[in-house]
């Protein structure tokens, strides 16, 4: 299973976002803060094991087939309820 980490921020991160905040930035300044944001976030990425990834990968594949074969048979109800309604094209 993957590790549950609280993301609660520290006290530090709390106050360096105040004073980031505080600071008029020009647009690059806010554009690498952005980025060193962005870089921070991703770190605190975690990737799943491979027995994870490979349970996720056959949820996620047996749902795609339900919902193909649930969507599937709805078009021939349909289609069906549709042929009866207002029967077969006239032959040309």
């Amino acid at each position: 299973m993957a590790r549950k980490i609280v993301d609660e921020p520290s006290e530090d991160v709390v106050a360096s976002a105040k004073k980031d905040r505080a600071e008029k930035r020009s647009p690059f300044g806010r554009m690498a803060l952005f980025l060193r944001q962005v870089f921070a976030e991703l770190k605190k990425v975690v990737t799943p094991t491979r027995k994870e990834l490979i349970s996720y990968t056959t949820v996620v594949l047996i749902f795609v087939v339900i919902m193909m074969a649930l969507v599937s048979g709805l078009d021939a109800v349909f289609s069906l309820f549709v042929i009866w309604l207002f029967g077969d094209a006239p032959a040309s």
